[in-house]
């Protein structure tokens, strides 16, 4: 069975939140895994109307500290402490991350029924047999992460093409899966015959700053790209100043680096009217976008 990576937008409002977006949050689910990147303010409440358990949460890929991110994490460790969670919860963000949020969360000070373990990454930096975590340094004037899942490829059996070999099921195609050929019967099989490809699946994430060349090449390849944009190409000054990216700059991200799909999220309220404009700004640089709502979902 081929397992699929879904995303759930939680909340995809900028700074501020309107009446139809919340904070960001974003939850990636892949097999056991259950990734959430940022939690702004409210995000524990946005899992009760997604109808979805937040306590199956297991990591959290924080990009920086600004309220917009952070602000509910409080809440939901508080949820976690109400509700029985039992599991070791790894937060990771960028340098500076782990005194601010033992601070902010008074880690220090409370007790509770788990344990938090706070890392400070860059690179690669969680990996399993079937996927991996990176992280890249973003600009935009405090210690700001941009993150990648990767699920690794893998060579996997046709089943059609088995279900003709008459080959049995069984631990004889764990050598198949491995590329290596077999003898059934005294009959010779070929995994290059019975076995195909996978190619890897990569989702990448960049939430908040100003657009650098590190971008494109850790973006690169992305079947879905999810990139913040804070402001219209008209206002492009003013997102320099604030650090921040337009509709026109994250479809030339996505261009540049051959994604597949941009989503653009991280929309600040004076666009809420007027969503076709910038949803038109990013089209003509990217047709393959679209502009995330909250509680959509996207399986890869």
């Amino acid at each position: 069975m081929v397992l699929n990576i879904k995303l759930t937008f939680l909340g995809t409002s900028a700074q501020i939140p309107t009446a139809k977006r919340n904070h960001s949050a974003m939850l990636l689910v892949y097999e056991g895994e259950n990734i959430l990147i940022d939690c702004g303010e409210g995000t524990q409440r946005q899992f009760r109307k997604a109808r979805i358990n937040p306590c199956k949460i297991n990591r959290i890929l924080i990009t920086h500290r600004h309220g917009d991110h952070v602000f509910g994490l409080p809440g939901l460790i508080s949820t976690f402490d109400r509700s029985g969670y039992n599991k070791v919860l790894y937060i990771y963000g960028p340098k500076g991350i782990k005194r601010f949020l033992e601070n902010f969360l008074g880690l220090n000070y409370i007790k509770r029924e788990f344990e938090i373990k706070i890392e400070e990454v860059s690179g690669k930096f969680f990996e399993t047999e079937d996927f991996y975590l990176e992280a890249e340094k973003m600009e935009h004037g405090i210690p700001t992460n941009a993150y990648s899942f990767v699920k690794k490829g893998q060579r996997r059996i046709d089943r059609v093409k088995l279900k003709k070999s008459k080959l049995p099921s069984g631990p004889i195609l764990k050598k198949l899966k491995e590329g290596k050929d077999i003898v059934h019967e005294g009959k010779k099989y070929l995994s290059k015959n019975l076995t195909y490809t996978e190619g890897d699946k990569k989702v990448s994430f960049i939430l908040d700053t100003l657009v650098n060349k590190k971008i494109v090449p850790f973006v690169r390849d992305s079947d879905l790209l999810i990139c913040e944009s804070n402001f219209g190409d008209e206002l492009k000054n003013l997102a320099k100043e604030h650090l921040h990216l337009t509709a026109k700059q994250a479809g030339e991200i996505a261009k540049k680096s051959k994604s597949k799909k941009l989503v653009l999220t991280h929309i600040s309220q004076r666009y809420e009217k007027d969503l076709k404009g910038l949803l038109a700004e990013v089209k003509m640089v990217f047709k393959n976008s679209s502009i995330a709502e909250d509680f959509d979902s996207i399986s890869l």
